[in-house]
């Protein structure tokens, strides 16, 4: 079984804990000849890594990443590329309290109820400390796709209702919350650090586009490239829902609405609009693909709430240690990765269908 496993041609099989000596990765059918240093992959865990600010966990681990295998004089050799991180910055201790409670919005009872032993330090396997390596994985993807013409960004489009309206790429990695609009960035920060001093957390909108994308990526059916792109943003953590183009939204429109009308512009086709995200039939249209994903406010929360233990009996819980108050700012360069990841495999995919 790999369900540890993700993609088709380019895969990726993650390993390691929260709380545990590290966690790693194995990246098979990355082209040979592609230049790769550490610097590379380092520049996105930077993003995503602990510590960043306060409206982010406290923890601090520097997501130093090392390159095991796969590479050789700076470029790919075609063979498996193994990534690892080692974690520096666990505090298992925090996690004593409750090995035996299941805390609300978590995954203990579902892990304990079907494995029958589960990790409690930080989650173990269930924390989001995983996607450290899905950024990793997502950056080779980035590199090989920026040589095709494909370019990928993220940003937080909304938190606790509070939207951001305009788009302005520059100011992105200018603030704390990775919103495209500084004035809606400082309503989104008081209202997370707000959540925080009370003991909550708030939940909100990442948005992902990629530029540049080439027409026939994606298969008809079971491998569409919509389907795919929603697999791979529905398992990031805390993800409770994906919608592709206008999503949601269509369902007010008419028909006269939603399509996308095509014209012609130098002999190539052009569509007026953006409703089908960039997909039609699942296979890529050459406009931008355009993503978003809805998160739900982080579950380790210090506010008391009620849950049950591993015998039945009714108590209390706060939750200790250092979390995030609010996901999406962290969670921006994952949907980033996972988006780049899709891509670069439906690329591969679509190779092998011409020759």
């Amino acid at each position: 079984m790999t369900f540890n496993t993700f993609g088709k041609i380019f895969s990726y099989t993650s390993f390691g804990e929260s709380h545990g000596k590290a966690i790693g990765v194995v990246v098979d059918g990355v082209p040979a000849g592609l230049k790769l240093g550490e610097e590379d992959i380092q520049k996105d865990l930077d993003r995503r890594r602990p510590g960043q600010s306060e409206v982010t966990t406290q923890r601090q681990e520097d997501d130093k990443v090392e390159i095991l295998s796969g590479v050789f004089e700076g470029k790919t050799t075609g063979m498996p590329v193994a990534l690892i991180i080692f974690n520096k910055d666990a505090q298992s201790k925090d996690y004593s309290s409750i090995k035996d409670l299941y805390r609300p919005g978590h995954a203990d009872y579902t892990y304990q109820q079907k494995f029958g032993i589960r990790d409690y330090k930080g989650g173990g396997r269930s924390s989001a400390r995983e996607t450290a390596m899905r950024v990793a994985v997502g950056a080779i993807a980035k590199k090989f796709l920026k040589e095709k013409g494909v370019s990928i960004f993220g940003f937080t489009r909304e938190v606790a209702g509070i939207r951001a309206e305009k788009i302005d790429l520059k100011v992105i990695e200018n603030n704390s919350v990775r919103a495209p609009d500084l004035q809606a960035a400082k309503e989104m920060e008081k209202v997370i650090l707000a959540a925080k001093e009370n003991g909550d957390s708030v939940g909100g909108i990442v948005e992902v586009v990629a530029k540049g994308v080439p027409v026939g990526l994606g298969e008809p059916i079971y491998y569409k490239l919509d389907s795919k792109l929603a697999e791979a943003l529905m398992s990031i953590n805390a993800v409770k829902g994906v919608e592709i183009g206008s999503g949601f939204s269509s369902t007010k429109m008419k028909g006269s609405e939603h399509n996308d009308e095509p014209y012609i512009v130098k002999g190539k086709v052009k569509f007026k609009t953006n409703n089908a995200g960039g997909i039609i039939g699942g296979i890529s249209n050459g406009d931008d693909v355009v993503a978003r994903i809805a998160i739900k406010p982080a579950s380790s929360i210090v506010k008391e709430q009620k849950t049950v233990d591993r015998k039945g009996k009714s108590l209390k819980v706060s939750v200790a240690g250092r979390h995030d108050p609010c996901l999406c700012p962290r969670a921006v360069p994952v949907a980033e990765a996972m988006m780049a990841i899709v891509l670069m495999d439906m690329y591969l995919i679509a190779k092998t269908r011409k020759i």
